[in-house]
């Protein structure tokens, strides 16, 4: 992913890139913060070994997701079911 006509980030699958958690892209958003512009300095070895250590988490993430689907439905399936009693946090009626 090219970030201007001399930086960008090898080996980022566009998948990964284009993940989005809760309608954001969490890469694009991360680096948003980061330009140099707002920095007023170039990033870090430090920032980019996060922003690579991130797009890895992004990627277990999205491969997981199938089985965490499955296993949501399990358990959603397998759920006791709520009593329709008050709450014992809730304050006693008068």
């Amino acid at each position: 992913m090219f970030l201007d006509n001399e930086a960008y980030w090898r080996n980022v699958p566009s998948e990964i890139w284009n993940f989005t958690v809760g309608g954001f892209q969490p890469l694009k958003k991360w680096l948003s913060y980061r330009e140099r512009s707002i920095l007023d300095r170039p990033l870090t070895i430090a920032e980019t070994g996060h922003f690579r250590d991130t797009a890895r988490r992004l990627a277990k993430v999205r491969l997981l997701g199938p089985a965490l689907d499955a296993n949501d439905r399990a358990c959603a399936g397998d759920a006791c079911p709520w009593r329709n009693s008050p709450s014992p946090l809730s304050p006693n009626p008068a």
